[in-house]
């Protein structure tokens, strides 16, 4: 039973912290996402991310200090920036967030509205358990359109597995290997929140959870870890799904 797990490297950097993890499997994930219903949706979270960059000093506002603020606390490659910061810098610039298939796309609105970093990975490129932990500073990584490893720093927050480096500087960069595709047909997706006193991450995720329901037609599975919940396995159950949506 394949886990994903947030070692206590990560919580005690960060121990307000809730990770929010959402899975589906068996689904068909090949959608043109060219169509009116992915542009329009696409549209309307950049309309709304807006919301979180009103001072004009894009560095000053809430969110993005947060981030910037977190980066500061592991080590981290020089100009790295959280995935939401680049998302909510895209659309204050008015620049287009391209459509790239309906998992990204779905979690990539789900980002700009909520606020909070998302990021997805097809489990079944995941060797073994999915860890959320600090880099010994040798795992194999190669991100995403490069052939060129660049293993992480020593200490630097990443997601691994048995194979290498999934995700680096927490949700800076992916990889090539896990990377969501057409084709990919069971996924896993990670929401994160450092302070969760301060968070809407609950609603975001459910949210997220509610968009693969109606579009792919399956149950997902949401769960919530935090530094005394600190693992899930991402399989379903019976019980989980008379429960969905009641938290």
């Amino acid at each position: 039973m394949k886990k994903i797990i947030v070692e206590n490297q990560f919580w005690n950097i960060f121990p307000e912290a809730k990770i929010a993890i959402i899975t589906i499997q068996n689904v068909d994930n090949s959608t043109q996402t060219d169509t009116e219903y992915f542009v329009k949706m696409l549209e309307k979270a950049v309309k709304e991310s807006l919301k979180f960059t009103q001072n004009e000093n894009f560095s000053e506002n809430e969110v993005i200090q947060k981030w910037r603020n977190a980066y500061q606390k592991f080590k981290t490659k020089k100009g790295a920036r959280s995935s939401i910061e680049a998302l909510l810098k895209r659309a204050k610039n008015n620049n287009q967030v391209h459509s790239i298939n309906p998992m990204v796309d779905f979690y990539n609105c789900i980002s700009m509205t909520y606020g909070v970093p998302c990021g997805g990975e097809d489990v079944d490129k995941i060797k073994g358990d999915l860890l959320l932990t600090t880099a010994v500073g040798t795992e194999e990584f190669k991100p995403l359109g490069s052939s060129e490893n660049e293993s992480p720093f020593l200490d630097e927050i990443i997601y691994k597995d048995e194979a290498g480096a999934i995700c680096r500087c927490l949700n800076w960069r992916e990889a090539q290997r896990t990377m969501l595709t057409e084709d990919t047909k069971n996924a896993i997706f990670v929401i994160e929140e450092i302070d969760a006193s301060k968070s809407n991450i609950e609603v975001a995720a459910n949210e997220l959870g509610k968009l693969f329901q109606e579009f792919f037609k399956v149950i997902p599975k949401v769960a919530f870890l935090d530094k005394n919940n600190p693992e899930t396995d991402w399989t379903y159950s019976v019980k989980y799904r008379i429960s969905f949506f009641i938290l």
